[in-house]
């Protein structure tokens, strides 16, 4: 029975749907008390999963004490509330809830915009005040204005959408979109420079990055047309507030729209928070019914999948792999992870690897292959708990290089993986393994011998002399010791030979000591593949 913990007042169709199965046990907590990481500290050592929204940080000792925890779930798309970095070296997968409020986040964008051209909330305040200022709260219409949209991610697309319904002539920025593609939007594809000099309102749609932070400066709002509106309902730390109220006071920009903030929430005494043609909202952006509904069960259902069948979708911290591709890729994440076992048995020592992925194997996404190899690598000679997600972490660790190599020319099978180790001076220094009939995992070749090796159960990997004899003498240890061979395969190269022995129960101490006496035997190692 796994056991999960529910935060941050999140909808209660997340409960239900954990609760499905019958094997996950649920916790609802909403006491603010331990969203700090030292409070949480002393629970979370308790749960297999734990699913937040922003108000809980996963960070410092609340990670430091979660021997238990295998999955964070976000209900949302942010994770700055969670420590990734730490989460994945303890290989806890950080999964979050993109797309589900999508459409929420859009629509407040919207409704910024429409605010601000009509200059809603100062009208509104002024009423409450018991005045008639007509006058003094002039709007602008938005037909027929350009609407600049900086980012044409699923948000910024649902805002140029909206922006056309609205008669509005859309331009947008962004450098991974092409032209055709934003032509199918109804979208004009500019460069930034081009998007600040034309648009009479700006909306930013764009992730936090070391490129996008402070992206509106005020080197970019000097390229901007007198007049524009700037709607940030993105990431705080695109805007740099001081040179935007510098902008506003001066009347070159004649209003902005912020959801979000650098710091949040942030510092009353700013004097951008009193400017009076600055609107603001307290990071609303996804705050409706509907879509924390969906964003619950997005989140719910993910967590579910994985405690209960190890499928990982929307993960920040390690390649997502959807549902209906596991039927086909789940041979070869076996055969990945089981090569990487029979090769750090064989080598015992950390090296740099490069991974070779030849014919339709190299179809899927390869990252994922190359974490189960890692896993299996390891795990064969470390204490540390490893798994998929802090394979890579933990390779980096012990100074590990790993690079991959794609290519779709398939060399003497439909699909092949290599796992090498250049230039350490080993016989054994490679593996490649492949997949029969979709299904049947094999190794072809253990350093410069081709074998055909079905790779489960105890075996035995043993290089010796290619003599006569070697086989019989193998047998008959094995005999006398009352150990049954389920599987023998000898391979042959030069002078050398490699033998794998599968057996029906593991081999104790004695027999390789004996098996390593044998004058024509040069390495023996036992190898666990179950």
């Amino acid at each position: 029975m796994y056991k999960v913990m529910i935060r941050d007042n999140m909808s209660e169709r997340a409960k239900e749907i954990l609760e499905e199965s019958g094997q996950i046990e649920v916790v609802v907590d909403f006491d603010k008390r331990t969203n700090d990481p030292e409070a949480l500290s002393e629970i979370i050592h308790e749960f297999d999963g734990l699913a937040v929204r922003s108000g809980t940080k996963v960070k410092g000792p609340a990670l430091q004490k979660a021997a238990r925890l295998k999955v964070i779930g976000r209900a949302g798309i942010g994770v700055d509330n969670i420590d990734v970095a730490g989460a994945t070296q303890r290989g806890i997968v950080v999964m979050n809830a993109p797309g589900g409020n999508t459409v929420t986040t859009a629509e407040h964008a919207v409704s910024m915009m429409l605010a601000l051209a009509r200059r809603i909330p100062q009208a509104t305040a002024s009423i409450r005040d018991g005045k008639w200022e007509k006058k003094r709260f002039m709007g602008v219409e938005i037909a027929g204005k350009t609407l600049g949209i900086i980012g044409l991610g699923q948000i910024g697309r649902i805002v140029a959408s909206r922006g056309l319904g609205l008669q509005m002539k859309v331009i947008g920025a962004d450098p991974y979109v092409t032209r055709e593609a934003a032509s199918e939007l109804g979208v004009e594809l500019v460069d930034l420079n081009d998007l600040l000099a034309r648009a009479d309102f700006i909306t930013l749609h764009v992730p936090r990055m070391e490129e996008t932070r402070n992206l509106i400066s005020k080197a970019a709002l000097s390229k901007m047309r007198p007049g524009v509106r700037i709607i940030n309902c993105a990431r705080g730390e695109v805007v740099n507030l001081e040179d935007l109220y510098e902008a506003v006071e001066s009347g070159h920009v004649a209003g902005a729209a912020l959801d979000v903030y650098p710091q949040e929430p942030p510092d009353p005494g700013l004097p951008i928070l009193q400017h009076p043609r600055m609107i603001f909202t307290p990071h609303l952006g996804a705050s409706t019914g509907e879509a924390q509904t969906r964003v619950a069960e997005m989140i719910a259902r993910q967590m579910s999948e994985y405690l209960l069948n190890g499928v990982i979708t929307h993960a920040v911290n390690f390649p997502s792999v959807p549902t209906e591709m596991m039927e086909n890729l789940g041979p070869f994440l076996g055969l990945a992870e089981r090569m990487g076992v029979l090769l750090g048995h064989v080598v015992r020592q950390p090296h740099d690897i490069n991974m070779v992925y030849s014919g339709y194997v190299g179809d899927f996404d390869t990252r994922v292959l190359t974490h189960a190899a890692l896993k299996g690598f390891l795990g064969s000679y470390t204490d540390k708990p490893v798994n998929f997600v802090n394979a890579p972490a933990l390779a980096k660790d012990k100074g590990i290089t790993v690079s991959e190599t794609i290519t779709q020319e398939a060399r003497d099978y439909t699909n092949l993986i290599r796992m090498e180790m250049p230039g350490l001076e080993e016989p054994l220094n490679q593996i490649w393994g492949t997949i029969f009939g979709k299904k049947y995992p094999r190794i072809v070749r253990l350093g410069g011998i081709y074998v055909d090796v079905i790779p489960e159960g105890d075996m035995l990997v043993i290089e010796s002399e290619d003599r006569v004899g070697v086989v019989g003498e193998l047998g008959s240890i094995l005999s006398q010791e009352g150990i049954n061979i389920a599987q023998f395969h000898m391979g042959r190269g030069g002078d050398r030979a490699i033998c794998t022995v599968t057996m029906d129960s593991p081999a104790h101490e004695g027999v390789l000591s004996k098996i390593e006496a044998l004058p024509f035997i040069l390495a023996v190692r036992s190898v666990c593949l179950d």
